[in-house]
């Protein structure tokens, strides 16, 4: 029987993967006096050799420039009120990097909107990026393996696969976990 490992982190930081996903304020029309702004980074860690999904988060973060409209409640479930019991952006990436290892670790996102913006967050908040650059942009992967015409999005995919859904689609700790579930099927 192998040892289990509990945070011990090899020189190459290849021994798990942190997948994350954000939630940002949204519109059904774009208001042109609102800044798309992350609301929540879902986070969790994937063991590459167990396949095993750890650390599950939701990190919800204030919005500066922007409110939650309904159109995002009713995506995303998250309100107004919700999100202002979260923390500052800048504190959000310091627990990334802090507690998940985010620089020197490799990490993953379904699609490359959230490592987008994640650096455009950063320039206008003036905060360090909290990732090294090593980023795997699962849609993209997924659709090579599986030899796809295009991308498809997480719940298309999972139902490739033959997984469901598991949790709140566009809630980003559910995401970020279905993600992971996706991309240790393509280790």
């Amino acid at each position: 029987m192998r040892a289990r490992r509990r945070w011990t982190m090899g020189r190459s930081g290849l021994d798990m993967i942190v997948v994350v996903d954000l939630e940002t304020t949204c519109w059904e029309k774009r208001q042109r006096d609102q800044i798309m702004e992350v609301i929540e980074a879902g986070v969790c860690l994937l063991d590459i050799g167990s396949g095993e999904i750890t650390q599950r988060q939701s990190i919800l973060i204030r919005p500066v420039y922007s409110v939650v409209s309904e159109f995002c409640t009713r995506l995303t479930t998250l309100t107004q009120e919700v999100v202002e019991t979260g923390i500052e952006f800048r504190e959000a990436c310091m627990k990334l990097e802090d507690e998940y290892q985010t620089k020197k670790r490799v990490w993953a996102s379904y699609g490359d909107f959230d490592r987008r913006q994640f650096e455009r967050e950063c320039r206008l908040k003036n905060v360090p990026y909290p990732f090294g650059s090593r980023h795997i942009n699962v849609k993209t992967l997924f659709g090579i393996k599986h030899r796809l015409t295009e991308e498809i999005d997480m719940d298309k995919a999972l139902a490739l696969i033959g997984f469901e859904l598991i949790g709140t689609h566009h809630r980003g700790v559910d995401d970020a976990y279905n993600a992971a579930r996706i991309l240790y099927t393509l280790l």
